[in-house]
């Protein structure tokens, strides 16, 4: 039986066995590495895809439900906190209880709230359940990459981790097409809607095929106050970014939540360095290709998700295009996903995942600053040359910060890894979607007094000005029934000019992070843990 580190708070490490005896053998399907990982595939396929299939959507649930610009982000923001507050929580309780019953119980609870979303008649309702969305995804994420650890022998694990970043890349990716042609021939509903077939299928396979694992020195209690400080640590900081756009950044509500999330991270700290069976064993965080991969998983996050979000109100709303279109747009960004993730994979499996990862934050950030020089007439061609770099350069950081994270974490703590890895990517999704959008906010409110006073408009009172800088974040030009032709062409060039103007300065910014994920990613190298799993199954 392999044998393993066990790192505890202290960061001191106690020789234990992989997997406890009692733990039955596989036979036949159940328990099968390949189809182990076919089965998590298609539970973390409906999670990644919600990331994204519900920004082309965004639009449509706007106009259907007369949503105001905040309102459409929590969509996305809900979703995002939700999994990022209890992802480490329900790794923990993958390690405790079994990683089998955790994902079963994840794939049936989002399966049934986004079938409670397509039902929905209200946008705060809609909200409401992304969020049980989200904690049900929490459940499932971690729990998949549990078994995968548990299942795969060392030489196989990274193959594996390839194939489960190629699913999670090319689901967030494809989001946007599927969800065009769901809109644009179905409804917005649809796009939610399709997951509850999708959850019966992931339900069958996981309880037919999937074998439980646990670590014989995997937690027995609860770290329940270190629960509460880092989930309120980070929904204090998530909050405070979303909410900053309309307090304003100098309004000290901000900056108490802000002081809040920092005071309960350290209280959070702290108390794990006390508590027998912490939440996260600080001393994991020792390892510093872990704690790299960690932060380049937020970094890349912030990037990809930011930028999307505004993405596709810029192909709809400024170019014009129906959902349908707009997906096929993006099907460059897509397609390097799908091709470079196995292809990164080999990369890394060869060189390590300096190189690579590297390289592709380079990439990363070379694309967005290409997206910001879009302009309201800009080519398909150019376009989507754009789109197609942001894929090559994403596909590797997540193949590689996946086995990074999870490769240098022991294996009973294989659920916690799995919770840090996706925490980070669902923060870095969070806090990409608030400070963009507040640097697009910003960008709108100072620009556009200005743009529409230079194009010889109609002045417009305090609150008529709110209420068009709102459409203008979105693309869309806030042009009133019955306002002549004339007048109303010069609206929409002010209102695209000042949301490009937004988009453009949001790009940068996602350049810049993605260009300081370059050095991050510098300080990774190959899990050293990996072969503390997988004894068990048969390849």
């Amino acid at each position: 039986m392999t044998s393993q580190t066990t790192i505890n708070a202290a960061g001191a490490g106690d020789k234990a066995p992989a997997a406890s005896p009692e733990q039955p053998p596989a036979s036949g399907l159940r328990g099968h590495p390949w189809f182990t990982l076919i089965t998590v595939a298609v539970g973390v396929m409906m999670v990644a895809l919600d990331g994204t299939i519900v920004a082309i959507a965004n639009p449509a649930i706007q106009k259907d439900l007369g949503a105001t610009f905040a309102q459409v982000q929590w969509i996305t923001n809900g979703y995002f906190l939700a999994l990022a507050v209890s992802l480490i929580t329900a790794g923990k309780l993958g390690d405790r209880f079994g990683h089998r019953q955790t994902f079963l119980i994840g794939v049936v609870g989002f399966a049934t709230a986004s079938g409670a979303i397509g039902l929905s008649d209200s946008i705060g309702l809609v909200v409401t359940f992304r969020v049980f969305q989200g904690l049900f995804g929490a459940l499932l994420m971690p729990a998949a990459l549990g078994l995968l650890r548990a299942t795969f022998p060392a030489e196989k694990l990274n193959m594996a981790i390839g194939i489960w970043g190629m699913v999670i890349g090319a689901s967030t990716a494809g989001g946007p097409i599927l969800g065009g042609v769901l809109v644009q021939h179905v409804s917005w509903q649809s796009v939610f809607f399709i997951n509850v077939p999708v959850g019966a299928i992931a339900l069958v396979l996981g309880v037919v095929m999937l074998l439980d694992h646990r670590a014989e020195n995997a937690p027995r209690s609860f770290d329940l106050l270190g629960i509460a400080l880092l989930s309120g640590a980070m929904f204090c900081l998530v909050w405070a970014l979303i909410k900053a756009p309309s307090w304003g950044w100098g309004d000290g509500r901000t900056w108490t939540f802000i002081a809040a999330s920092a005071l309960g991270f350290v209280l959070f700290s702290f108390w794990e360095t006390r508590v027998k069976e912490p939440l996260i064993p600080l001393g994991l965080f020792r390892s510093v290709p872990l704690s790299a991969g960690v932060v380049l998983m937020v970094l890349m996050a912030i990037a990809f998700m930011g930028g999307l979000f505004f993405v596709t109100f810029y192909l709809q709303n400024v170019h014009g295009m129906d959902p349908v279109d707009a997906g096929l747009h993006l099907l460059p960004l897509t397609g390097m996903m799908i091709v470079g993730s196995p292809l990164a994979g080999a990369a890394i499996t060869k060189l390590g995942p300096r190189i690579p990862l590297a390289g592709g934050m380079a990439a990363t950030a070379i694309a967005m600053y290409g997206m910001s020089t879009l302009k309201a007439d800009t080519g398909s061609a150019l376009m989507s040359l754009w789109f197609a770099l942001l894929g090559l350069g994403l596909a590797p950081v997540m193949v590689g910060a996946t086995e990074v994270i999870v490769g240098n974490a022991p294996m009973e703590l294989s659920g916690v890894a799995g919770g840090l890895q996706q925490a980070a990517m669902q923060i870095g999704g969070s806090l990409g979607t608030a400070v963009l959008g507040a640097v697009m906010a910003s960008k709108v409110d100072s620009d556009l007094p200005g743009n529409w006073a230079e194009a010889g408009l109609p002045k417009l009172t305090d609150a008529q000005l709110a209420q068009a800088s709102e459409a203008v974040q979105v693309g869309v030009a806030p042009v009133a029934k019955g306002t002549p032709a004339e007048i109303a062409a010069k609206i929409s060039d002010v209102a695209h000019d000042t949301f490009i103007s937004g988009m453009s300065l949001a790009s940068l910014v996602a350049a810049g992070v993605a260009a300081v994920a370059i050095l991050v990613a510098l300080f990774t190298k190959r899990g050293e843990n990996a072969d503390a799993g997988a004894g068990v199954g048969h390849i």
